[in-house]
């Protein structure tokens, strides 16, 4: 009987996308303040476009090049700091809301989340979450090496509720390595897929596949309600 849910954050309670819209307005700020830099409207618009192109991993080089502002490694590792230091303008969809508020009380409830801490850590405040979580395990703080697809994480939880792995359900959004460790360890496994979601990825892996799909938050009682 499940008697406990743990929900990965990112593209599963709210829009990853949001988050990155507000981090990317943060840093287009930060840039506009440079001498002969250009407003941060066109900054903005300039890293928006590359990253929605799909460049995830030079996103800062590429946008400075067009820009014509000058870095080097060590100014880009500035903007990555403003990027996941930012307090971000994120809010929790109502239908997320509504699915804590209906779950809260009647079944055990905790974050796992993976990502560099203070951006979660953040993300989680701005949400207004946390009085929903028995408890919020940020892998990060575990260590670098026990990020998705590590099962540390989930041991953890597992381990603070004091919970048997059979009655408790993971609901995340990537099929790559979110799945992978909880059902290995026994959990029973949704991926919620929203339509604004950033990783479509899926893995070739043994026990990678969650065990059901859904495409609305709402749906989620109707599996073990």
């Amino acid at each position: 009987m499940i008697t406990a849910v743990i929900f990965d954050l990112d593209d599963t309670l709210y829009d990853e996308i949001n988050y990155c819209r507000s981090g990317f307005t943060s840093v287009s700020e930060f840039l506009a303040d440079l001498p002969q830099a250009p407003p941060a409207e066109p900054i903005f618009d300039c890293l928006w476009k590359h990253f929605t192109a799909g460049n995830r991993t030079k996103t800062f080089n590429t946008a400075l090049d067009q820009l014509g502002i000058d870095y080097d490694d060590k100014f880009i590792g500035e903007l990555v700091k403003v990027y996941r230091n930012h307090i971000p303008k994120i809010t929790l969809p109502a239908d997320s809301k509504d699915i804590l508020d209906q779950l809260h009380g009647r079944y055990t409830l905790a974050l796992l989340t993976d990502g560099f801490l203070p951006a979660q850590q953040l993300k989680v405040q701005a949400l207004g979450i946390e009085k929903y979580f028995n408890c919020i395990v940020y892998t990060e703080e575990l260590g670098r090496d026990c990020w998705k697809p590590s099962p540390v994480g989930f041991e953890k939880v597992t381990e603070i509720l004091n919970v048997k792995p059979q009655d408790i359900v993971y609901v995340a959004d990537n099929a790559k390595k979110d799945f992978i460790a909880p059902n290995k360890l026994g959990f029973m496994t949704v991926q919620i897929i929203r339509p604004a979601r950033i990783h479509t990825e899926s893995s070739d892996q043994p026990d990678a596949a969650p065990q059901y799909v859904i495409h609305k938050i709402t749906q989620l009682p109707d599996l073990f309600g």
